[in-house]
This record gives C-alpha cells, sequence and structure tokens, in this order.
C-alpha cells in the first residue's frame, strides 16, 4: 500500500444510489480504488442516525432490518428534491445532508489512511438535471470537501476505459497521452447501477475525449429489479400463510435484503433459494433465472429502447461502434448482458470493475484538472502530471434548455434555445418580442426538459428585465441569449437591443441553500459522530 507522502489529495468519488466508491491517483499517475474502513472497495449508501451518531455503510445496512425507521436509502433517487422522501426517528432531512453524510464518511476514511483530501471530483448520472447537479455539489461542500468538479458518470467511466486500454496496449501509462492511436474509438457506455440509468456514446483519441449524446432514466437501476423479487416473494408468502410481509417495516427491509441476495445469486448460477419470514412464520422457495428474468423483462426492455434511442440522437449505426463499454454493479445480471450482445452484435466489454471504474475515472478527471491548474505541487510527478494540460474533454447537455414563452391560447410553451446533446461551452441567442403595448418589464423564466409546454418542464431559475422605455408597442424586440460553460453552469441574459437596458442571471436552483445555510449544515455535520 503506497503512503501517504505519495497522496496527491486529491480523490474520485462515486456517489451511488445503494454503493459509494472512492479512487485516487498514484504517483504515477494511475487511478487505484482506495479501501474503506473495513477493508472493501465499496461502501453501501446506508446510514442509520441515532443522536448525535450516524452509522455509515455495512453496520448501517445491517441495522435497516431492525431500526427501518432510522435508517436512509437510496438518498440519491431524492437529491434536488426539498426533502428524503420520509423521516428519520422522527425528523425531516433534506437528501443533500444525508449524501453529505456519506460522503464524510468517505473522506473521513481515505484521510485515515492517505492523510488529508484537498480535492474531490464528484459523479453523477448523466440525465442528472442541473438542480439535482447542485445539489450534489452542496452535498460535498458539506462534507468539508473541496469539488473540483462534478462529472457525468458515463464520462469517467468511458475515461477509465480509454485510459486502461491505451496503458495495457503500450505497456506504459504515459502511451495514452503522447502516442497517437490509428484512429478515435468510438464507444457506448452502458451505465446501469442501483437507482439511475445512462447512455453515453463517447469518442477519444490520445488528446482528446467528446461525449456525443446521453440520455437516461434517473429512477431506474437495481432497485427496481429488487422491487420486483420483494413484489413475488410477498405474493407466495401471502398465498401460502394468508399475511403480507410488506405490511410490516421489519419484514419488508429483511425482504428486500433477501431480493438483492437473490439477484446476486442468480447473476452466478441459474437457481437459487430463498427463505421468507415473517410473523412468526416461513416460507422457502426454490427461484430460477429464468423467473426472474420474466419478473424484469420490461425493465430490461426500457433500457433496451433508451440505448437504441441514443445511438439514434448520435446519427450512428451499431457498426459505427467499436465498444460497448459495461458500467455499474446490475450490468453483472445475464440477461442485460445478453440483451446488448444481441442488439450491438458486439461482445460487451467488463474488463474493468464495474463498481469501482465510474471512481477511477473521476480521479483521472481531477488530475486533468489539476494538471491545468497547476496545483499538483509534487504529489505527483512532474511527468506525469504534465501530460494531462493539453489533454481536451467535451462533453453535452443532458436536457434542453430553453425559455417559457405565450401560446396564442394563454398557456406558455418552451422555446428550447439549446436543444439537448448541445456540445459545451455553447452560447445561443434569439429575439423575442414583448406581448402587449407600453409592456415596462419582462420576467423571463428559464426551463430544463423536452417537453412543449412549459409547465411540463422544470424551472430552474427567472429574471426580470425592467426599466423598459414608456409607450413600447406590441412585439418590441428582447433579446434572449443563454450561455452553458463546459462544467455545466448556465447564465441568462435579456437585452433590448434599442436601449442597451440588460439583464442577467447566473442560475441558483430554487430551494437550493445559500452559502450561508451550506456553512451552518457543515458545522453541523461536524459536530457529528459519523462512523
Amino acid at each position: 500500500m503506497s503512503t501517504a507522502t505519495e497522496f496527491s489529495g486529491l480523490i474520485g468519488i462515486d456517489l451511488g444510489t445503494t454503493y459509494s466508491c472512492v479512487a485516487r491517483l498514484s504517483r504515477e499517475g494511475i487511478p487505484q480504488t482506495i479501501p474503506n474502513r473495513e477493508g472493501e472497495l465499496t461502501t453501501p449508501s446506508v446510514l442509520m442516525v441515532e443522536d448525535q451518531m450516524v452509522v455509515v455503510g455495512r453496520e448501517a445496512k445491517r441495522s435497516e432490518c431492525v431500526y427501518p425507521d432510522r435508517t436512509a436509502i437510496c438518498v440519491k433517487r431524492d437529491m434536488g428534491g426539498a426533502r428524503y422522501s420520509r423521516s428519520l426517528a422522527g425528523q425531516e432531512y433534506r437528501p443533500e445532508i444525508l449524501s453529505a453524510m456519506i460522503l464524510k464518511r468517505i473522506k473521513t476514511d481515505v484521510e485515515s489512511r492517505f492523510g488529508p483530501v484537498q480535492h474531490a471530483v464528484i459523479t453523477v448520472p448523466a440525465y442528472f438535471d442541473d438542480t439535482r447537479r447542485k445539489a450534489t455539489q452542496d452535498a460535498g461542500r458539506i462534507a468539508g470537501l473541496n469539488v473540483l468538479d462534478i462529472i457525468n458518470e458515463p464520462t469517467a467511466a468511458a475515461l477509465a476505459f480509454a485510459f486502461e486500454s491505451h496503458r495495457r496496449r503500450n505497456s506504459h501509462f504515459e502511451a495514452f497521452a503522447r502516442q497517437a492511436v490509428d484512429s478515435p474509438t468510438t464507444a457506448l457506455v452502458y451505465d446501469l447501477g442501483g437507482g439511475t440509468f445512462d447512455v453515453s456514446i463517447v469518442r477519444f483519441a490520445h488528446d482528446r475525449f467528446e461525449t456525443l449524446a446521453t440520455d437516461g432514466d434517473v429512477r431506474l437501476g437495481g432497485r427496481d429489479w429488487d422491487e420486483r423479487l420483494v413484489t413475488y416473494l410477498a405474493e407466495q408468502f401471502r398465498t401460502a400463510h394468508g399475511s403480507d410481509p410488506r405490511d410490516d417495516p421489519q419484514s419488508l427491509a429483511f425482504l428486500y435484503q433477501e431480493a438483492e441476495k437473490v439477484k446476486h445469486a442468480l447473476s452466478v448460477r441459474t437457481a437459487t433459494r430463498v427463505l421468507v419470514s415473517h410473523d412468526g412464520q416461513r416460507l422457502s422457495l426454490d427461484l430460477t433465472r429464468r423467473q426472474f428474468d420474466d419478473l424484469t423483462a420490461d425493465l430490461v426492455l426500457r433500457t433496451e429502447t433508451t440505448t437504441e434511442l441514443v445511438l439514434d440522437s448520435a446519427g450512428l449505426t451499431w457498426s459505427q461502434i467499436d465498444r460497448v463499454l459495461m458500467v455499474g454493479g446490475m450490468t453483472r445480471v445475464p440477461h442485460i448482458r445478453e440483451m446488448i450482445q444481441r442488439i450491438s452484435g458486439k461482445e460487451p466489454d467488463c474488463s474493468l470493475p464495474a463498481d469501482e471504474v465510474v471512481a477511477q475515472g473521476a480521479a483521472l478527471h481531477g488530475g486533468i484538472l489539476l494538471a491545468r491548474m497547476a496545483k499538483g505541487k509534487g504529489s505527483i510527478n512532474d511527468s506525469a502530471l504534465g501530460l494531462w494540460v493539453e489533454f481536451e474533454s467535451i462533453d453535452v447537455n443532458s436536457h434542453s434548455l430553453g425559455i417559457a414563452v405565450r401560446r396564442p391560447d394563454g398557456g406558455y410553451a418552451n422555446s428550447i434555445l439549446i436543444p439537448k446533446n448541445t456540445p459545451l461551452p455553447v452560447e445561443r441567442s434569439r429575439t423575442y418580442h414583448t406581448s402587449a403595448p407600453n409592456q415596462r418589464q419582462v420576467r423571463v423564466r428559464i426551463l430544463e426538459g423536452e417537453a412543449y409546454e412549459a409547465e411540463a418542464c422544470v424551472q430552474i431559475g427567472e429574471f426580470v428585465l425592467g426599466g423598459l422605455p414608456a409607450d413600447l408597442p406590441e412585439r418590441s424586440p428582447i433579446e434572449i441569449v443563454c450561455r452553458y460553460t463546459s462544467d455545466g453552469r448556465i447564465s441568462v441574459q435579456g437585452r433590448h437591443p434599442n436601449t442597451g437596458l440588460l439583464a442577467e442571471t447566473t442560475l441558483v436552483s430554487q430551494g437550493r441553500l445559500n452559502d450561508a445555510e451550506l456553512r451552518e449544515e457543515a458545522r453541523k455535520i461536524g459536530l457529528l459522530e459519523i462512523v
């Protein structure tokens, strides 16, 4: 194990729905997964609150069956919302506060092994909207992390695959950044984790990494496969004994844990046995992989449909895809691998650990950022860090960006300025018009989403362009300029071209904690014992 003196202070974190992982760069610039205090390479994203103590990870997961009212699971699915889906011990929490507790535990584990963490890159699903991304960044700040960037999970994974393939081919990591390849590689990243699903198509060469298209579902993942098993097992138990284990929180928590074990077992063998207990009664059941596949066939089909849509969005066919990269623990399920092989005609690439590759890619992305910022300070040797300075990474926006405009029927439509899958950074402008004579101000509502109706999209901000001249005729021009940076920051400007009047906003998600609130939450978490 490397010593603390070789630690750059940089980590990459895959903050997962069900499991989280953290990685660093070695002194030679190679990504390495960091074990937690139990020696495991992933930490369950589960926590249990108890007075001034918070238990995170394996012990919290075990406690779920005993203290379901104190245990938080799948927090990531609620990110961006005002509160976690249920109270814990009678108290409500914001999702970013709970996520910060998980991140704090990860940070503490790393620091006990290597010393102070100075920088972090945290990953999010590519299909996360602006509100969810900013909530994730806030969670990092509350946990005491200096968040260099938020990076899409498929992008991070593809970066790790690209790095490793070049390293193996050329027997040295320097080849990744120095040696040109015959032609760029186009890869489809299929990322199915515990709670979210993404598909991205990326193209990479020795000095350039570009995302071509992305799509996904922030509420589709392994937990949904577990739920199908839970429903099946509970109904079998009810038929046999007349009572439903889903009616009791402890029995339900136990059933979910058994379902996860069944899923894992059926990924490596064709049949298994499960024991269901509730209300002093038991039921032993045999389950086959075929039954499991039948129970979850529609979920697999949903991912297949999204995969084909992304391919179409990129304007590509399967013959133009060089590799299909499998990411996320759910890609170990044989039915999913078989589906990918069937539709692509290619052998799925499972050469890197599905649970670790995202965190490793995040660490690599952090290395690229540090190289550009010249903040390595010798912790990663100069030759390794210097290789990243000229490396170019281009991402796309996962949701369209537009503004609300009045329709003739009196409602509002979403006028898209920046369509989804547009390479970043980007700036787009369009001229709109006032809707009434003598209009003295214009309220600009910024939307995220694909729907035509404004009400079906997510409003992520607004501003007012006021002080317009008196007696302006109806349909006077107003120019709107929208800027979307490569790090995901959005700003929108409104201008009256005849007078030069200007109003601009850098978007802050509605309901987001302000700086003072973030500092206060960080102080509170600092007082907690997180184990």
